[in-house]
C-alpha cells in the first residue's frame, strides 16, 4: 500500500525521470555483464544451467468493469538449475551503488514461490545469501558451485539421496516446446518423483482445477517409465494404472497427453485385462466387482502394477467401504499417487487419511495471483420466495391434484420437494437479460437440482431465446446422464469449439451433476448456480469449470451467477482460498428486474455432492407422499444490489463500490490538495490511474456508477473520496479561458488554446499533449512548427500546454 501519495508527490519531471530510468537500467546491465556472469562462470555454472531474466508467472488479471487487464508478470534476474527441470537458486541483481541486501527480500520472495532453498542478491561487489534450510543470512564473496548447493540440499534430507535417485531426478522431462511445464508443475513433478524413488508408498498432490494435473501426472509417469524405474529393481519399464471415476477423465488423457506412449498404452474399456502393455487407463467402475460379476481387477496379479495414479482422488477413493479402496488394497505392493484439486476439509478427510499430507499444494488463490487462473465476479441474485419462503394456501393442490403439506418452503426445498415453475421462469428471464447485456454467445453452464429441473430450465431459456434457437437448435441444450450418447456428443462440441467456428455448437448447457468435474471448457464465461452446493469440495470443482484462461479467445475472467446463496456462503468460509474481487447481490421480480427488498440468509440442506441423480431420486421416493409437488401458478419476484469485498481481516463485508473506491483513493492521498497537486502532472496522473486499476477501480466503471459522464475524472474521484461538488469538463475549460495567465498570448495562439480546450471538453485530459496539434481542426492552423510560431517558439508552446494543465486543476479562487 502506498503511504499518503508519496509515490506521486515526489515524482521527478518527465525528462529527468527518463534519464534516471536509463541510468538505472544501464547500471543493472553493468552489474550483470561485468560482475554476476563472470562470477557464476568462475563458480562452474555453465550457460545451460543459468536462466536469465526468467518470467515465471503470467501476471495477475485485474477485472475493470466489463474488461480485464494483466499486471506485469514476476521475473527473476537469474535462476540457477542443476539440470533442465531442476532449479535450485534465484539471484536478484541490484545497481552498483545499492547494497546487495537491498534485493534480498525480493529474491527470498521469488525463491519461496519457486520452492527453492537458496536466494541471492548482489550489486556486483558483494553477494547476500539466504539459506532456507538453516534460516541464515550471510554476506559471501563467491557463489557456491552446483555440487556445493546439491551437497547442502542433500544434507537437509532425512536420508542420503542415492546416486540412482539423483541420476533419475536430474534427468530432463519429456520435451514439449509448445507447452513447457510451469514452475509449480516442475515442483510437483520433482517432489513426487523423488518421493517415489525414495520408497514412499502413498503420495498426494493438491493442484487447483485448471492448473494441469494431467500434464503433471504424464511427466511423472514418463520420467519413471523412460528411466526404467519399477518396484522390484528389475531392468524393465514400470506397469502403471491411471485410474479415475469418469470415462472422460480417462479417455481424454489417453488420447492427448499420453499419446506419445503409443502401443504401450491400454484402455481397459477396449482391451480388457491384457497384461502385455505398460500404461493402463480405466475407471474404477470398469474394474470393480458387483453382486453379479467378479471384479475385472482380480484378473491381474496383485503385484502387477508398480504405480497407480488416482485422478480426482477426493471423489470417494479412500473410504474403507469404497470400490476404489478395494482395488487399491488388492494391488498392495503398488505405489499410490493421489491427485486432487481440493485441500483438506471434513468432506474429503478420508482422502488425506489414506494418502497422507500433500507433497505440494498449488491453490486456487495462488493460481489467480500468478495469472494462470481466471478471477471472477459473483452476482448474488435472490427471488422473493428464496428470501421470505413460499407457503401454500390451505388445501392447495399441485398440478397433479396432490395436496401440498402446509409448511414454509425455503431454498433447500425448491426442486427437491417443491417445484415452483414460476421461480424457474423468473431466473430464466433474469439470466437471459444478463446474457443480452454482456454476451449472448458467451458459453454458460447452469447447475440445476436434478435432471428434470435441468430440462425445465432448458425449455424456458430456449423459448426466451427463440431468435437464436431458430438459427441454432443447439443454442440451449441439456447434458445429463439420461441423454446418453447424444449428450456426450453435444458435450464434445461444447468443449472443443466456439459457436462461431461451426454450426450446431451449444452455447448454454443445463446440467445437474455431470459437468461438475473432469470437463475442460476454457472459454466458459458464466457459471450459474441454480441448486444448493453445500460441499466445499464440489463447490471448488464447479468453480473450476470457469477458472481456465483462454486469452486468444478473449476469456480472462468469468462470472458466477448465484441464485441459491451457495457461492456467497462458501466464499464466507474462512478455509476458502480464492476469494472473488467483486460480489454483487440483488433480488428480482417476475420480469427479472431489480426491486427493493432485503436479503435473508437461507438454511442449507442438500444431498451429498457425490450422490448421483438416481440416488437422489431414490432417497426422495422412500416416503409415501409424492417425490415432488409441482406448482405452476403464482408469480415470483427478483430484489437490491450491493458489493462485498474483503476487509483487512480477510472477511467479506457488504460495501458499495463507491465506498470501496473512496477507501482506496484515501489510502493514496489523505486530502484533496495532495491529490490535486499529483493529478495536475500528466505522468503522475498516469501512475494514479494505473494504481487504481491495479486495485480493481476503472474510471469508466466508476463514471457509470456515479452517473457523472461529463465530469473530469479528477472531479469524479474527489467527489467520491472527499465529498467535493464535481465540476464538468466544460466548466473547467471556461475557467481556463478566463484566466489572466493566457491574456499575454496572441489571437492566433488563443484560437489554438480554445481548440485544445474544446478537445478536452469532448474527450478529457488525455488530449492535453503535443499530439493534439496534429488533429483537426487544430491541424488546420498549420503544422507543429507553424503552430509553435504563433506562440513565439516551441518552448513557449510547451509552456502553454503546461499552463493549461495547471490552470485546469488549480483551486478555484
Amino acid at each position: 500500500m502506498l503511504p499518503n501519495g508519496a509515490k506521486f508527490a515526489n515524482a521527478k519531471p518527465q525528462m529527468e525521470q527518463k534519464k534516471i530510468i536509463i541510468l538505472e537500467h544501464e547500471s543493472e546491465e553493468d552489474t550483470r555483464a561485468e560482475d554476476i556472469e563472470p562470477a557464476l562462470k568462475q563458480a562452474e555454472w555453465t550457460r545451460d544451467k543459468i536462466l536469465r531474466e526468467r518470467v515465471f508467472t503470467d501476471g495477475k488479471i485485474i477485472i475493470l468493469g466489463k474488461v480485464a487487464k494483466r499486471q506485469k508478470p514476476k521475473k527473476a534476474d537469474y535462476i540457477l538449475r542443476l539440470d533442465t527441470n531442476f532449479p535450485i537458486a534465484v539471484i536478484e541483481a541490484k545497481k552498483k551503488y545499492a547494497t546487495a541486501s537491498a534485493g534480498l527480500q525480493q529474491a527470498k520472495g521469488y525463491a519461496e514461490i519457486l520452492g527453492l532453498k537458496f536466494a541471492y542478491a548482489t550489486n556486483g561487489a558483494e553477494i547476500a545469501e539466504f539459506d532456507f534450510i538453516t534460516g541464515l543470512e550471510t554476506i559471501i564473496h563467491r557463489y557456491p558451485t552446483p555440487q556445493e548447493l546439491w551437497n547442502r540440499l542433500q544434507a537437509a534430507e532425512l536420508e542420503p539421496i542415492s546416486e540412482r535417485t539423483k541420476d533419475i531426478l536430474l534427468k530432463p522431462l519429456f520435451p514439449n516446446p509448445g507447452k513447457p511445464p510451469r514452475y509449480y508443475q516442475e515442483i510437483a513433478i520433482n517432489r513426487a518423483v523423488q518421493a517415489i524413488l525414495e520408497g514412499r508408498k502413498r503420495l498426494l498432490l493438491t493442484l487447483a482445477t485448471g492448473t494441469g494435473k494431467t500434464s503433471v501426472a504424464f511427466q511423472i509417469i514418463y520420467k519413471l517409465w523412460n528411466n526404467r524405474w519399477n518396484n522390484t529393481g528389475e531392468h524393465r519399464r514400470p506397469k502403471v494404472l491411471f485410474l479415475a471415476d469418469r470415462k472422460v477423465l480417462v479417455d481424454d488423457p489417453y488420447a492427448k497427453d499420453f499419446a506419445v506412449f503409443g502401443d504401450a498404452r491400454a484402455s481397459v474399456f477396449d482391451d480388457g485385462a491384457t497384461t502385455s502393455r505398460e500404461i493402463y487407463f480405466s475407471t474404477y467402475q470398469s474394474l470393480a466387482e458387483s453382486e453379479s460379476r467378479e471384479g475385472l481387477f482380480r484378473r491381474f496379479p496383485k503385484n502387477f502394477f508398480d504405480l497407480i495414479v488416482v485422478d480426482e482422488c477426493h471423489r470417494g477413493s479412500a473410504t474403507d467401504e469404497g470400490n476404489w479402496r478395494m482395488i487399491l488394497d488388492y494391488f498392495a505392493p503398488a505405489v499410490k499417487l493421489g491427485m486432487t484439486a481440493t485441500p483438506l476439509r471434513q468432506d474429503n478427510v478420508d482422502t488425506y487419511a489414506y494418502f497422507g499430507n500433500p507433497l505440494y499444494t498449488y491453490s486456487l488463490r495462488q493460481g489467480i495471483e500468478d495469472g494462470f487462473l481466471a478471477p471472477y465476479i459473483v452476482r448474488r441474485v435472490v427471488t422473493d420466495v428464496d428470501a421470505a419462503g413460499w407457503r401454500p394456501q390451505a388445501g392447495q393442490t399441485d398440478i397433479y391434484g396432490n395436496v401440498i403439506p402446509d409448511d414454509v418452503y425455503m431454498t433447500p426445498d425448491f426442486e427437491k420437494s417443491l417445484s415452483l415453475l414460476s421461480r424457474t421462469k423468473a431466473v430464466a428471464r433474469h439470466l437471459t437479460e444478463h446474457l443480452k447485456k454482456y454476451g449472448r454467445l458467451d458459453k454458460t453452464i447452469i447447475f440445476c437440482h436434478d435432471q428434470e429441473h435441468a430440462d425445465q430450465m432448458r425449455r424456458e431459456l430456449g423459448n426466451l431465446n427463440a431468435d437464436l434457437m431458430k438459427q441454432n437448435q443447439n443454442y440451449v441444450v441439456r447434458i445429463v446422464s439420461d441423454e446418453g450418447d447424444t449428450g456426450k456428443g453435444l458435450l464434445g462440441k461444447f468443449m472443443d469449439y466456439e459457436p462461431f467456428e461451426r454450426p450446431g455448437i451449444p452455447v448454454i448447457v443445463t446440467t445437474s451433476q455431470m459437468l461438475s468435474t473432469g470437463v475442460d471448457i476454457p472459454t466458459c464465461k458464466n457459471i450459474v448456480l441454480f441448486r444448493m452446493v453445500n460441499s466445499m469440495t464440489e463447490f471448488k470443482q464447479i468453480i473450476g469449470r470457469g477458472t481456465r484462461v483462454k486469452e486468444d479467445k478473449g476469456k480472462l475472467f468469468f462470472t458466477i451467477l448465484d441464485y441459491t446463496g451457495s457461492a456467497t456462503r462458501n466464499f464466507a468460509d474462512p478455509d476458502f482460498d480464492g476469494e472473488p474481487p467483486l460480489i454483487t447481490s440483488e433480488e428480482m421480480d417476475e420480469n427479472g428486474e431489480v426491486v427493493e427488498g432485503t436479503f435473508v440468509e437461507e438454511r442449507a440442506e442438500t444431498p451429498p455432492a457425490d450422490w448421483t441423480d438416481e440416488e437422489i431420486e431414490a432417497m426422495t421416493n422412500q416416503n409415501q407422499r409424492p417425490r415432488k409437488y409441482y406448482v405452476k401458478e403464482g408469480e415470483v419476484t427478483i430484489v437490491a444490489e450491493s458489493v462485498q469485498v474483503l476487509d483487512a481481516g480477510g472477511k467479506l463485508r457488504t460495501l458499495e463500490f463507491t465506498q470501496y473506491a473512496k477507501g482506496e483513493i484515501k489510502t493514496l492521498f489523505t486530502d484533496a490538495e495532495s491529490f490535486r497537486a499529483a493529478w495536475a502532472d500528466p505522468e503522475q496522473r498516469q501512475n494514479i490511474v494505473a494504481e487504481l486499476e491495479s486495485r480493481g477501480i476503472s474510471l469508466e466503471q466508476l463514471s457509470d456508477i456515479t452517473k457523472l459522464p461529463d465530469a473530469d475524472p479528477f472531479d469524479m474521484l474527489c467527489h467520491v473520496a472527499f465529498d467535493l461538488k464535481p465540476m464538468t469538463r466544460r466548466e473547467r475549460a471556461e475557467r481556463v479561458r478566463k484566466a489572466a495567465t493566457l491574456a499575454a498570448y496572441t489571437n492566433g495562439a488563443r484560437e489554438v488554446i480554445d481548440l485544445i480546450l474544446d478537445k478536452y471538453v469532448q474527450f478529457g485530459a488525455n488530449e492535453l499533449n503535443a499530439g493534439v496539434l496534429e488533429v483537426k481542426p487544430i491541424s488546420d492552423k498549420g503544422n507543429i512548427t507553424e503552430i509553435a510560431a504563433l506562440f513565439g517558439g516551441a518552448p513557449n508552446l510547451l509552456r502553454a500546454l503546461d499552463d493549461i494543465q495547471k490552470l485546469l486543476y488549480a483551486e478555484a479562487a
